[in-house]
């Protein structure tokens, strides 16, 4: 017995740490879905004189199918078991991710466009939500670091296929490039699929670090749809990502507004080429890092310091960001004090509601950044009203410090209380069987 158990716990220990990065390729593979999208517009529209704005309804249709569809496949991928939900659900993902860009390739109308569209958000969306949900389940001691890489996945990964794909539509066109990336992603995910699964009962550590309290006791997503801590997390993501979405929608106009966007500033490349590469590997840098610090600190303590940053971050470039480089810098200091929602949220979301929904649980606040998204031309009405960007990002800034608020003075007594009172067996008359599973 004393000699077979270490090489078990072992096992366990590589298993885990190949189940995340298996999770995190996955969302490379997916991550050009929404980052990668610009880079065929122009070329698609100029192919078939289909109108700039018809065609980024594509881009509509994928974001909210990718978002507001996560809880049921997050459901599936729980409720299947831990062996067949995640294969399933990702292995489904990676199909119609590929038959997405395919159809893509052969779209002769804006109808199978948006068809296409329709599949590949549905596969986004299935990946994203299951890969999520395996780093939560596989890491309660180190979450935020595993969420944090997982998701860094999705936010940087397309960094690696944004000159291969301008490349090859340069060279073949717009509709080879969306088949042969298509074909290669969605086979990569399925093949993938066949070996990824969530833990059994055992297979992770226990965690008793003060500093991360976590609810023993999984709530089911009915009963926390129920809790005051959901949507106020809820609230909160809300109101950082219309800050984050914003930004990422509006930063070329932003560029173009500051007369900045056509300056050359390194090796040729003018500045807002300089910004789009630094502010990826920045929200994607942003998402380990910072859940990695939630894990030894807290997760409101670590809100706290990156909104506030995040805050500096909108007024400066209110104030400082008329010439190239204080530019570049201050808007790589927006997306890096974004980006790091997509860990600190599914972290705090699990460590609230427990881990045998985990999965589901995070998909239903994931589905903030959709409702957040119908924030974002407020920026622009409020631009036109005002003349400038200056009132966006006074805006912004002070969004992100009520958040500070609400994460230190309302959240942390609220889920201190949540979760003592789940762990406490008296204050808990209904137990679930499925958290035994934890």
């Amino acid at each position: 017995m004393s000699t077979t158990a270490p090489r078990a716990a072992d096992r366990k220990s590589a298993n885990r740490w190949m189940q995340l990065t298996l999770g995190v390729i996955c969302m490379i593979l997916i991550a050009n879905l929404q980052y990668g999208w610009t880079l065929f517009v122009h070329p698609m529209a100029k192919a078939t004189g289909w109108d700039v704005a018809a065609i980024q309804v594509a881009f509509s249709i994928f974001v909210a199918l990718e978002t507001w569809l996560t809880p049921v496949e997050g459901w599936i991928a729980d409720t299947l078991g831990p062996d067949v939900g995640p294969r399933v659900v990702i292995g489904v993902g990676g199909l119609f991710v590929g038959l997405g860009w395919i159809v893509n390739s052969y779209a002769g109308s804006l109808g199978m466009l948006y068809f296409g569209a329709v599949l590949s958000g549905i596969g986004g969306g299935a990946v994203y939500a299951t890969c999520v949900g395996n780093a939560v389940k596989w890491f309660p001691d180190r979450r935020g670091l595993a969420v944090g890489l997982t998701a860094a996945g999705f936010g940087a990964g397309s960094v690696l296929t944004v000159i291969p794909i301008r490349m090859m539509i340069a060279s073949a066109g717009y509709a080879d490039t969306f088949f042969w990336f298509g074909l290669i992603q969605g086979a990569i995910i399925v093949a993938l699929s066949s070996v990824m699964r969530f833990p059994h009962p055992g297979e992770v550590p226990e965690v008793t670090a003060s500093k991360i309290p976590q609810n023993s006791l999984s709530m089911t997503p009915k009963e926390m749809l129920k809790t005051p801590v959901f949507w106020l997390l809820y609230l909160m993501f809300v109101m950082i990502s219309a800050g984050g979405l914003m930004a990422t929608a509006q930063i070329a106009l932003i560029a173009t507004s500051y007369h900045v966007a056509d300056s050359v500033l390194l090796f040729g490349a003018p500045t807002l080429t300089v910004v789009l590469i630094v502010d990826g590997l920045a929200n994607g840098g942003a998402r380990p890092l910072f859940g990695w610090i939630s894990d030894k600190l807290g997760r409101e303590n670590t809100m706290a310091v990156a909104f506030g940053l995040g805050a500096i971050a909108f007024g400066l470039l209110a104030n400082v960001g008329s010439s190239p480089w204080a530019f570049v810098i201050c808007a790589a200091l927006i997306f890096f004090t974004w980006g790091e929602i997509f860990s600190l949220f599914p972290s705090t979301c699990t460590d609230s509601f427990g881990q045998g929904y985990a999965t589901t649980n995070a998909c239903f606040l994931y589905t903030a950044k959709g409702l957040s998204a119908f924030l974002v031309p407020l920026a622009n009405v409020i631009k036109t009203a005002t003349g400038s960007w200056h009132m966006v990002f006074v805006i912004s800034a002070a969004m992100y410090v009520i958040v500070v608020l609400l994460a230190l003075f309302v959240l942390k007594p609220m889920r201190k209380s949540l979760i003592e009172n789940r762990n406490n067996p008296a204050g808990m008359p209904h137990a679930h069987a499925a958290a035994a599973a934890e």
